[in-house]
């Protein structure tokens, strides 16, 4: 089968597991490597470069909110796609792991075919040529979408893709208050379910690195960039 622009790096402990993730991404025409612990994730990540990490939480070694916070702090690996698989439900965990950079975290048991619905679109999110504008000079920050580049008085700021897609939104019409589910749309996509915990934590994280003065939240409606 031919062979899609993706690539996808599976990380699991149970050898089934990533069996049937493997067999089923591959059929899908992915490009696919392996990995059994957080250790081998990082190093095959500096290797393979892949568009798209699906990991487990619970791993022998190093962890995989380990190896996400370790993965993250790789330049060229900053933008990567961090799915979190994990039969750990806890909201802390999924706190820790977006805390670390996950962009989405999804309980087992796996769906294969769900899964695989959601890792399509995702690709075709990251391999479609977006319309409108790539740079946006707002306040004093410039954000220039081609280079996923944000900077502030010179200063280059570091912020992996689904906080750089966040910001781009609310600042390429500030003052506009975006519904929740908007942004779930336009940031994450109709197809990926994620909660207000993620955007809310996404938020905290861009105010965390720009500071609190620019993204305002509306309560019980969504966000807006301070105009």
């Amino acid at each position: 089968m031919k062979k899609t622009s993706a690539k996808i790096l599976v990380v699991d402990d149970d050898p089934e597991i990533v069996e049937i993730l493997k067999y089923n991404l591959s059929n899908s025409g992915f490009e696919v490597k392996v990995a059994y612990n957080g250790i081998q994730a990082v190093k095959k990540s500096k290797k393979f470069k892949p568009d798209i990490i699906l990991m487990d939480v619970m791993m022998p070694e190093m962890n995989g909110i380990e190896a996400c916070t370790e993965i993250r702090n790789i330049g060229n690996l900053k933008n990567v796609q961090i799915i979190f698989l994990s039969a750990r439900g806890e909201d802390y965990t999924q706190i820790a792991a977006f805390d670390a950079g996950a962009d989405d975290y999804i309980n087992k048991p796996i769906k294969p075919r769900i899964l695989l619905k959601k890792i399509t679109n995702i690709a075709k999110r990251l391999n479609s040529v977006e319309n409108g504008d790539t740079f946006i000079k707002v306040s004093d920050l410039k954000i220039n979408r081609e280079e996923y580049l944000v900077t502030r008085n010179k200063t280059e700021i570091i912020l992996p893709r689904k906080e750089f897609e966040l910001l781009f939104l609310l600042a390429s019409k500030p003052g506009k208050v975006f519904s929740r589910d908007e942004i779930m749309n336009k940031v994450w996509g109709s197809q990926v379910i994620v909660g207000d915990r993620t955007i809310d934590v996404h938020v905290r994280k861009l105010r965390e690195k720009l500071g609190e003065n620019y993204i305002k939240t509306r309560k019980g409606v969504g966000y807006k960039f301070k105009a």
